[in-house]
């Protein structure tokens, strides 16, 4: 039988306006936990946040009575703005993302023209993770897995027999991350998703996201043998070239995530807000014919 450490306990919390759910992992009450992709509340027509959906993380953390080591995000998100620095002041921890996110900094300082003093070094973060790095979370091991394609800064984080997979997988009815943001590449995408489905069938996996069809329930847990039989895109027999024919065809098709320019560029910051203006107010901008 397989001891705790080897089962972490998770827990999802998804926000039906973005369609993202937020983890908590850890080895139950009173333990050491991580929180991975966290989700600050945007309205994109007021410019206003507020702290709704990492008030119910921070609420799940504490009648657990558990102790945050980690705040982890698995990319640069384009969907959604992260609560990082809330839950930090809030509750502790290290921030954590893998290493590439210099990489995406560097597209997008230049896509939005962002001030000078903007650090190109991932130095906002606490921590920038490398592939097959190891790290703790109290008694629980977790490793970093690079998964690149979605983006170059993409990874996903296996902690006992639990892999949080980013967006690089969708459940089986829904497939796979598109490609064509800055960085992305279909080809990479499909080796990152074989990566992930090489690991032991009952290897449970945990999506950043769901956008259920047909009204089926929001569903966000899944296992390598189900993706590996059933994912629309990748299922076993799938070969490179037709994955990427069709992940090209597919994206060429899709429209930009709703909270794409506020979420990048906050979000390689480590989810801080841009520097306060003169008159005390902070700025988003937004790029004219650039994406």
């Amino acid at each position: 039988m397989n001891t705790p450490a080897q089962n972490p306990h998770v827990h999802g919390i998804f926000d039906p306006a973005t369609w993202t759910v937020t983890y908590v992992v850890h080895n139950g009450p009173g333990t050491p936990a991580a929180i991975l992709d966290s989700v600050l509340d945007y309205d994109p027509k007021s410019g206003r946040t507020r702290t709704t959906s990492a008030d119910r993380v921070i609420d799940y953390v504490k009648a657990n009575s558990l102790q945050v080591d980690w705040i982890l995000e698995t990319h640069a998100h384009a969907d959604h703005l992260s609560a990082a620095p809330y839950l930090k002041q809030q509750l502790g921890g290290k921030t954590g993302i893998g290493h590439q996110i210099t990489t995406v900094q560097h597209v997008f300082k230049r896509i939005f023209n962002l001030e000078p003093e903007f650090r190109l070094d991932g130095s906002q973060f606490d921590a920038l993770l490398q592939d097959e790095q190891e790290f703790r979370i109290g008694d629980l091991t977790a490793q970093v897995m690079a998964v690149p394609g979605h983006t170059p800064a993409c990874v996903a984080y296996r902690v006992g027999d639990a892999v949080f997979v980013g967006d690089t997988l969708f459940m089986p009815d829904v497939g796979t991350a598109r490609c064509d943001f800055p960085g992305g590449d279909a080809k990479t995408l499909y080796a990152s998703t074989r990566k992930l489905l090489s690991l032991p069938p009952q290897t449970r996996l945990f999506m950043c996201h769901d956008y259920p069809p047909n009204n089926r329930p929001i569903a966000f847990e899944t296992t390598v043998a189900e993706q590996r039989a059933q994912n629309i895109h990748v299922h076993d027999g799938i070969s490179e070239a037709q994955f990427v024919e069709m992940r090209t065809q597919r994206d060429a098709t899709l429209e930009m995530p709703v909270l794409i320019l506020p979420a990048v560029q906050i979000n390689i910051r480590a989810g801080e807000m841009p520097p306060q203006e003169a008159n005390g107010t902070a700025y988003l901008k937004i790029p004219i014919n650039a994406l």
